[in-house]
């Protein structure tokens, strides 16, 4: 299954509902992931741009939007940003690929000034 990280941020109503009546999103939200298929790995409120982080699985993109699409669709956030993640062994499988191949850069392009 591939990692997903999505940052989210509450509208005001939203923090207003859920500090008159607190509710565990988190437990709400996996919950909701796992009927689509996915997974949640971890669920943290945060301070600063966005109001909170949750790391989930889902076996491909579509599931993953899906999960997405439908917790968003009731209004109470006013912005999420959703990052595919890598592990580590991906990650390095990817660098030994990048290894074997060379990219050309353009033709008058230099990585040091002249």
């Amino acid at each position: 299954m591939s990692a997903y990280m999505t940052q989210f941020a509450y509208t005001a109503e939203a923090w207003k509902a859920l500090v008159k009546k607190p509710e565990d999103r988190a437990a709400v939200f996996a919950e909701h992931a796992e009927k689509l298929g996915g997974r949640v790995l971890s669920f943290y409120y945060c301070m600063g741009e966005y109001d909170g982080v949750v790391i989930f699985e889902a076996p491909n993109e579509a599931t993953a939007a899906s999960i997405l699409f439908t917790a968003i669709s009731p209004g109470h956030l006013r912005a999420t940003k959703t990052t595919a993640l890598m592990s580590v062994e991906e990650t390095m499988e990817a660098m030994r690929r990048a290894k074997a191949e060379a990219y050309p850069g353009p033709t008058l392009w230099s990585p040091t000034p002249s």
